[in-house]
């Protein structure tokens, strides 16, 4: 007799994606970010409060398709808003020796979740809103650009990209920000988008580019900044490349 009941297949465990971020307020600054497109590999970003006078953020480009990629930003944004927030809650700690181990956590968790080596380049840092100065960690990541008064400064790598060596550190020095300086961050498929009707030495957008918009973009607020880097990539034929995402965030300090 043909059973009336049949087996059915296990149901495929639900899609997990990381929590959707809300960029917090803070005093005297601002900070947001932006994407192009679809995104399609491991872009991430996330900022939050950490303390009454800290944020913490942070820019990550894990190697590899969306699909492949959405559990580690999901294990990724859990030490950052876990271990993040404990490690910098209290108002008297070292914030180069805090970031350092946060990031060495972040790092090891990341290959956990891997299951062995996944190249995650990434900036991480942490605002202090009442001093106007950042600790930041740059793990192999494109440079970061800082702009004020004096020009644009670039926040080179200070380490390697994360997810490669289980015991491997950052530095993580602080620079100040003054009124008016803007903090620009940008994943690597910005430099890398490419010109197909450009001349054979020009493909590239390149770090030049960027830091070449950032110097002639007016007074404006975070959103504004990261909008015209990515406007310009469109305006000059610029495609994103594939497979890639193009991110970009900016923290404005306005006072």
């Amino acid at each position: 007799m043909r059973s009336l009941f049949q087996s059915r297949p296990p149901e495929a465990p639900p899609t997990v994606e990381p929590v959707r971020t809300e960029f917090p307020r803070i005093e005297g600054a601002e900070m947001a970010a932006v994407f192009y497109g679809k995104r399609v590999a491991g872009d991430f970003y996330d900022a939050i409060r950490v303390s009454p006078e800290r944020i913490l953020f942070g820019l990550l480009d894990v190697a590899g398709r969306r699909e492949d990629t959405r559990e580690i930003l999901t294990a990724a944004q859990k030490i950052l808003r876990g271990l993040g927030a404990e490690l910098f809650a209290q108002p008297d700690i070292n914030e180069s020796d805090a970031m350092t181990e946060l990031c060495l956590t972040l790092n090891r968790r990341i290959m956990d979740t891997a299951g062995g080596v996944r190249s995650c380049p990434g900036f991480v840092g942490c605002y202090h809103e009442k001093l106007g100065t950042l600790c930041y960690t740059n793990a192999g990541h494109t440079n970061g650009l800082l702009h004020d008064h004096s020009g644009v400064v670039e926040l080179v790598p200070t380490g390697l990209p994360l997810g490669l060596f289980s015991h491997a550190t950052s530095d993580a020095p602080i620079v100040g920000l003054e009124a008016g300086a803007v903090l620009l961050l940008v994943s690597r498929g910005v430099v890398e988008a490419t010109c197909r009707e450009c001349d054979s030495d020009d493909l590239a957008f390149g770090l030049e580019r960027v830091k070449g918009q950032l110097r002639s973009q007016a007074a404006a607020d975070a959103q504004a900044f990261c909008t015209s880097i990515l406007g310009a990539i469109g305006e000059r034929g610029h495609q994103q490349p594939v497979p890639d995402d193009m991110t970009a965030l900016a923290l404005v300090r306005k006072a």
